[in-house]
């Protein structure tokens, strides 16, 4: 009898404990989904009050790596002297920009791409693909028209970017990217001029 009595006692504790384990995890579970839920909703809202300004330093890299890219294509293909300064003067100021807004995007923790994007690849392609007497004058539109977009998407992340220091690096850039649709627009009047 006494051993059926410390069978069930110890029986009892066991099963005490299982409960009371159960009990303090399933809290303790609960304390931690609350804390996770918590971080989940502050990641959410940083993520979200990033976004722009993630998706503008995307943008901003692909002007720059595209600068480079297709500065690099026209300095081996170009027949004109002047096609080809332009070119290596927009390698020259897209690298620096590109490095500059590495170390921002780095700062603000945004994942910006550091290679040529698909569209990047295309338009080389398709440049490339432009015969000898084609190809400064496409060159030289490709630039106008890269620059122009460019100065839109940096204006307004000048003006609307929900961070102070990538307002503050847009606009500083601005000045740059309207020299060099300057420098662009002349260099495709030359072209022209050489044409007729």
């Amino acid at each position: 009898m006494r051993n059926l009595e410390n069978i069930n006692v110890v029986g009892l504790k066991v099963i005490l404990v299982f409960v009371l384990t159960g009990t303090l995890s399933f809290a303790f579970a609960q304390g931690a989904v609350k804390v996770s839920n918590g971080r989940e909703k502050q990641w959410r809202m940083a993520d979200a009050h990033s976004a722009k300004d993630a998706e503008f330093l995307s943008r901003a890299a692909e002007v720059h790596l595209e600068g480079i890219s297709l500065g690099q294509l026209a300095q081996k293909r170009s027949m004109m002297e002047h096609v080809r300064d332009l070119a290596k003067m927009l390698e020259y100021i897209h690298t620096k920009s590109f490095n500059d807004l590495n170390a921002l995007a780095k700062m603000k923790m945004i994942t910006v791409p550091r290679e040529e994007t698909y569209d990047i690849q295309n338009a080389y392609l398709n440049l490339n693909s432009k015969s000898k007497t084609e190809f400064d004058k496409a060159y030289c539109d490709a630039m106008v028209i890269n620059h122009r977009n460019a100065i839109m998407i940096f204006e307004k992340a000048s003006k609307e970017s929900d961070d102070a220091d990538i307002r503050k690096w847009a606009a500083e850039t601005l000045p740059i990217l309207n020299m060099y649709f300057e420098h662009s627009l002349s260099c495709l009047e030359k072209c022209d001029k050489a044409k007729g």
